[in-house]
Order: C-alpha cells, then structure tokens, then sequence
C-alpha cells in the first residue's frame, strides 16, 4: 500500500515552505502520494495515513500556524504516524549538529508520540517581511543555511520508516 502522507507547514517568507516542497517530492519520488500545504489551510488530517508538520523558528518559537496545526489536529495525529522539523538558524549550525526541538515543540512531541524532529539551516533574504526581518538582513546576518541535500535525505528517511510500516 502506498502511504498518502500530508507536509503540513507554517512560514512567514516561504523559505520553511520551500523545505516541505522539498520533502513533498522525495517521499512522491519515493513512491508514496504527498501534498504540501500550509498548516493553516488544512481542515482534516483523516484523509492522511501519515503526516509532517514543519515550521519556522522565530524568537525561540516554532511558528504561529504550526503550533495552532498541532493543537487543532491533536486527537487526529496520535494517531498515525508524525515527524517534524523546524528551520531557522541563519548560520551553519543546523548542518553541523543536532539542534533539539524548542521547549513548546518538544512537549508536543511527547503528546502526540513523534517519531522525530529535525532542525533545518532557515533562510532570510533581501525582502523578507516583517520588522525584525528586516533589522537581521539590515546587520548582514541573514542568508540561505538550507541544506537541500540534508532535507531530502531526513524525507527519505521518513519514506523508508513508513515502508518498514
């Protein structure tokens, strides 16, 4: 059976949208049906055997639309199969450790039983919305820390897990 597997994702500039495009299509190469959406836009988790949630970092917090994701699909992901991934950091620290899932996301994890949660390099470029934003691209601290090939392993690995069943 082939695993239909949602990317649900919340972003502010598109760069964590770009990761769970990115995601969305190793697990179709894969061979399992994936859809990427933003959180916000997703009524039901049902239609789904298995789910990715992926969000922005912003001031230590996972963003906005994923933790409401969390929150309003909660009876609905404990009980299938649940990976998530953040991404942030504006320098290479992402690709050079394991960077822990921040407290309010952590704590969901143990709600919802997660298999996994991976820190992603963020990206924050040259038009990028919002007040802060713009002050860290200001100071030249902003960039693209993506690591696509990282990404598209940690997706086949979650295709993989779901094969195995």
């Amino acid at each position: 059976m082939t695993a239909n597997v949602l990317v649900a994702y919340g972003t502010t500039n598109g760069s964590t949208a770009e990761i769970a495009e990115a995601v969305a299509a190793v697990l179709r190469k894969e061979g399992c049906t994936a859809e990427a959406l933003p959180a916000a836009s997703v009524a039901r988790v049902t239609d789904y055997d298995a789910v990715v949630v992926g969000g922005g970092l912003y001031a230590g917090r996972w963003h906005k639309d994923a933790r409401r994701f969390l929150r309003r699909h909660r009876t609905a992901l404990a009980d299938r199969p649940l990976w998530l991934f953040s991404s942030g950091p504006l320098d290479p620290s992402a690709s050079e450790r394991d960077i822990p899932p921040v407290p309010g996301l952590r704590r969901a994890m143990t709600r919802l039983d997660a298999r996994a949660h991976v820190t992603f390099g963020g990206c924050l470029q040259e038009g990028a919305k919002g007040r802060i934003a713009k002050m860290i691209i200001r100071n030249g601290k902003g960039g693209d820390f993506r690591d696509f090939g990282r990404i598209e392993e940690w997706a086949a690995g979650v295709a993989h897990e779901l094969d195995r069943g």
